[in-house]
């Protein structure tokens, strides 16, 4: 079954995720930032991912992450409403955590193996759209530079993000998306990590799957609701990690709030 009228999303059941961090991060103006391991609800998760050699898929019953409902028989799972705010200017944006592994040293170079699959989360089986991110888990010293090899999203391995000069020392929960090879437009697979140049530092590698990128919060205690029209209803799973990512108009995370509704029918 699936959603394709609003008189189906009125009769669908409904679940309401409460999200909000009561701690505040030292972040850099503009900069996406992770609040994974920050306190608040639900409960603050350990940064480093504790696996380096295969990676790991997360899901919604991991700490750090909201509990999603079952769906009913056959259903389909939607995000289909966020209402948001903050106590600081920032953007805000919902991803599905598909994929996690490290941490990695400063002078990482490892070949992964094994690795689990994310296929389940996966719409339709088309992994356009996924996305390679990295995550400080510690500070760094010196501008790190990272090269990423990965399997694309028709299923050719081998494909890299080039090595890719930061211009920056991250600090704990950085994030940084890394760009896909010419031509590719998603991940199916994690297969090398190498970190040059820095001398401190660890950081995980995360495969993201966007799911809502509209969050502006304007002014100091600021929110708005975006509803049906605004969120785009994506698909989301029964086992979804999702992980709200902050990029603050300051040095500040300040406390963010939202209301996620999920849909299913």
């Amino acid at each position: 079954m699936a959603i394709t009228s609003l008189d189906a999303y009125i009769a669908a059941a409904k679940q309401k995720l409460r999200w909000v961090k009561t701690g505040a991060r030292t972040t850099v103006a503009a900069g996406w930032f992770s609040l994974y391991d920050v306190a608040g609800s639900p409960g603050n998760a350990t940064l480093n991912v504790g696996n380096t050699a295969n990676g790991l898929v997360p899901v919604d019953t991991n700490t750090g992450f909201n509990t999603i409902n079952a769906f009913g028989g056959g259903n389909t799972g939607y995000l289909t409403i966020v209402d948001f705010a903050s106590s600081v200017a920032s953007r805000l944006r919902i991803v599905d955590r598909l994929f996690h592994a490290g941490a990695y040293s400063f002078n990482a170079n490892t070949t992964l193996a094994s690795q689990p699959s994310y296929s389940s989360r996966i719409p339709g089986g088309d992994y356009s759209g996924t996305e390679i991110w990295i995550e400080a888990v510690t500070t760094f010293t010196g501008n790190l530079s990272i090269a990423v090899t990965y399997t694309n999203q028709d299923g050719t391995a081998a494909r890299t993000t080039g090595t890719v000069a930061l211009g920056l020392a991250p600090t704990v929960g950085r994030m940084v998306q890394l760009p896909l090879q010419a031509g590719d437009t998603g991940v199916q697979k994690i297969e090398r990590v190498v970190a040059t140049v820095s001398t401190v530092g660890t950081f995980n590698v995360l495969v993201l799957r966007p799911l809502w990128e509209g969050g502006r919060v304007r002014s100091v205690n600021d929110g708005d609701v975006h509803g049906l029209d605004k969120t785009g209803m994506p698909q989301v799973f029964e086992d979804s990690a999702l992980q709200v990512m902050l990029a603050a108009d300051s040095t500040s995370s300040g406390i963010p709030e939202l209301l996620i509704e999920i849909a299913n029918g």
